[in-house]
């Protein structure tokens, strides 16, 4: 992997866009992606040996679905998340976290060595310094402590690009005002670079697996998650004029039949990355 820049102390445009894009977003992204997520959180968890008496860091923790599972392992569990709506909600969701609270990568409120395991679910494709944020979270891990993390796999699955395709197809552009991860902190979402990312920021016996799951949901639900705001296509969305996002519905459900079974639901391959190492 090549070498990465030092991170820098402020913010990029890409983490200030991901503040702006998920102020205020909880319930939105409950009552639509957030069950897709939910997926991979008994994985994690295994990757991260989580076991009760464990301290716990559950960084990005969204509608609290790590926390509550790492809860019911017994594990002594503090949830963070860079929005403050989510936080609430993890808060009222899991009654037995020892702490939840606003923190936003890279600096994180806790001393070093804190912490016996941290999982993050998907919260690397929030964050415009990777490679800044993984050093943070080897700071509050403890000697030999573990670490477990997942991202969305690139190139995306069929399932995970039904949106994109059907706002491809009418025609729309990434515009200037979403900005992507800057081309120098970013790092190649493989199996072999996610491993490779860990590395480099001083984590030990890094190794990725790939995880293959089908999503079943309805198609109303599935739009809704986009058409509340929801993640870069919602931002997409909510910036064009009624024509336009009646156009990209217009190709949603044309698309959508690819994916519909017998029920009337979508049945939606997803894939994702998860890595595991120690400090």
């Amino acid at each position: 992997m090549r070498s990465l820049p030092q991170p820098d102390a402020h913010p990029t445009p890409f983490d200030a866009y991901e503040r702006q894009a998920w102020a205020g977003r909880a319930e939105a992204f409950a009552g639509s992606f957030a069950p897709l997520c939910a997926h991979t959180v008994s994985a994690l968890l295994d990757a991260a040996q989580v076991a009760a008496g464990d301290r716990v860091l559950d960084v990005g923790t969204g509608t609290g679905s790590v926390a509550a599972a790492a809860v019911e392992r017994g594990a002594a569990v503090t949830a963070v998340d860079a929005e403050p709506s989510m936080v609430e909600l993890a808060r009222a969701a899991v009654p037995g976290l020892a702490a939840a609270e606003v923190a936003v990568l890279p600096e994180l409120p806790f001393a070093d060595e804190t912490f016996d395991a941290v999982a993050g679910n998907f919260v690397l494709n929030h964050v415009g310094q990777p490679l800044a944020a993984l050093a943070e979270l080897r700071r509050v891990l403890r000697p030999d402590g573990r670490l477990a993390l997942t991202i969305w796999a690139a190139p995306a699955a069929p399932g995970q690009a039904l949106l994109g395709r059907a706002v491809e197809a009418a025609g729309l552009t990434r515009p200037a005002h979403l900005p992507p991860v800057s081309a120098e902190f970013d790092f190649p979402r493989t199996a072999d670079g996610l491993a490779a990312l860990l590395t480099a920021a001083g984590l030990r016996e890094a190794a990725t697996d790939v995880l293959h799951w089908t999503h079943r949901t309805t198609p109303q639900g599935w739009w809704d998650g986009a058409a509340g705001g929801v993640g870069f296509i919602g931002q997409l969305l909510l910036a064009q004029r009624e024509q336009t996002r009646a156009e990209v519905r217009r190709h949603f459900d044309r698309i959508s039949q690819e994916f519909t079974d017998s029920e009337g639901l979508l049945s939606l391959p997803h894939t994702a990355l998860l890595v595991h190492a120690h400090r």
